[in-house]
């Protein structure tokens, strides 16, 4: 039988400043037998920051109305781009990327997805094991905002989030722009413009009980096994990314000039579902999202404006967005599906209006855009069948004048991890290839460095 910790391990305890602290630590496999029983048993200031964003809209596009023919500058804008005609040129967009399946079945929604996000496909949750980019880049830029990431969803559900450091470890959402608002401006937002400042000794507090147990938590380490280590590697990552919330409520922010603390928005009433009410939500949750970035709230962010398999509608329709795109024929004299279309164009109004909405953000001598990387990508790219073959891509923003805008890049049939790759090479995370099994790559998209 292994060795066992005492469940008195639930608890650190610690001193700080002659004061007792303690601590809770989460159910460890050191706490239990083979069975799990024996827990059951026993309980009782400087330049402006750069900032990384992804959008995510649900099942992709119709390829003939959407991939532009001509590489480069002044690509041309099918059916389908055409909504991002004002935006085009804060706007790459990179085609012909592929999600390759090592041989791995595709399970829908969630290959293509798992494959842009981690690099390498898998076909269940359980296989999941890298972290999202996004995650990546956030432990390289995110400890100096209050909020190490925001993950933002349109459909009302917190549980919708393509965000993880691995399969069983997803982060939660913010479902709604008026819990948008609580979160960020609400009772612990300080004005960085403000010229008083004075820290809430509640703050004070809470930090010491957290700092006073830093000597066991190493001893703690020492003594678990490796899945443990893991474990408790993921709970003292959010026990310091709290520590850092508090060390920023003990000091005065650096001023923000582009910071104006908004008002509280005033709910849509409506079907969620209905691309209309979705779409000015959207357009809510952008604006506070453009502050709170602004304001130094955040540097990454994973904005939902759709689930994998979309759930979407329009007034008066009688099938669903997905359910279209297995369901309804092709219109003979179009050569496509009208409802799937309208959808996919809806959709990417909605991008239009996201990155509109950063780029008239006043920042410096420039835009938020400006200092922003934002990729866009969905999880199949035939709505129709539902590939991983060419999944559509889109970049907005100069990333502080590291990236060009305004390309198309044919990929060819490439790795859709060198995109992957290429965001974190620009957000500065020290790593020279990404991706696992075929996708595996070393190579940046090189097109869109400057």
């Amino acid at each position: 039988m292994k060795d066992r910790i005492s469940r008195r391990g639930f608890i650190l305890r610690g001193v700080l400043g002659g004061a007792a602290v303690t601590v809770g630590i989460p159910i460890l496999d050191a706490f239990l037998d083979e069975n799990g029983a024996a827990f059951a048993a026993t309980l009782g200031g400087g330049s402006l920051p750069v900032r990384f964003g992804t959008w995510f809209w649900g099942c992709g596009m119709i390829p003939e109305r959407w991939v532009p023919q001509k590489a480069g500058a002044n690509y041309d804008l099918p059916p389908q781009l055409e909504p991002i005609r004002a935006v085009q040129q804060h706007v790459s967009v990179l085609s012909g990327f592929d999600v390759m399946l090592d041989g791995k079945a595709n399970l829908p929604h969630i290959s293509g997805n798992t494959g842009v996000r981690t690099g390498e496909a898998v076909d269940t949750w359980q296989a999941i094991k890298a972290p999202t980019f996004d995650i990546l880049i956030s432990d390289a830029i995110g400890s100096g905002s209050y909020f190490r990431a925001l993950d933002l969803s349109l459909d009302g559900n917190p549980q919708t989030s393509y965000s993880f450091r691995n399969g069983s470890s997803i982060n939660a959402s913010v479902p709604s722009p008026v819990e948008l608002y609580e979160k960020v401006f609400g009772a612990d937002f300080h004005d960085p413009n403000k010229a008083d400042f004075k820290p809430d000794p509640k703050f004070m507090v809470r930090k010491s009980v957290l700092s006073g147990v830093a000597e066991q938590r190493r001893a703690l380490l020492a003594k678990v096994g490796s899945a443990d280590r893991i474990r408790l590697d993921q709970y003292f990552t959010s026990v310091r990314e709290m520590e850092d919330k508090l060390a920023l409520q003990l000091q005065k922010p650096p001023p923000a000039e582009a910071c104006v603390r908004p008002n509280a928005p005033v709910p849509i009433k409506g079907d969620i579902t209905d691309i209309g009410v979705r779409k000015a939500n959207h357009k809510l949750m952008t604006q506070l999202l453009g502050m709170a970035l602004a304001c130094n709230q955040t540097r990454v962010f994973n904005m939902n404006f759709d689930t994998a398999a979309a759930e979407l509608r329009r007034a008066g329709d009688t099938t669903g967005y997905h359910q279209s795109t297995h369901e309804e024929l092709v219109d003979r004299s179009l050569g496509y599906q009208p409802t799937v279309d309208r959808f996919a164009v809806g959709s990417m109004e909605a991008w239009a209006d996201f990155v509109q909405t950063l780029g008239d953000i006043k920042e410096g001598a420039g835009t938020l855009l400006d200092n922003l990387l934002v990729v866009a990508h969905s999880e199949v790219s035939f709505a129709k069948n539902h590939d991983v073959a060419g999944i559509p891509v889109m970049l907005a923003g100069r990333a502080g004048g590291r990236v060009k805008p305004g390309l198309h890049v044919k990929g060819s049939g490439e790795p859709i991890s060198r995109i992957g790759l290429t965001a974190q090479q620009i957000m500065g995370v020290p790593v020279d290839s990404w991706g696992g099994g075929a996708m595996r790559s070393n190579r940046s998209v090189s097109e869109i460095l400057v």
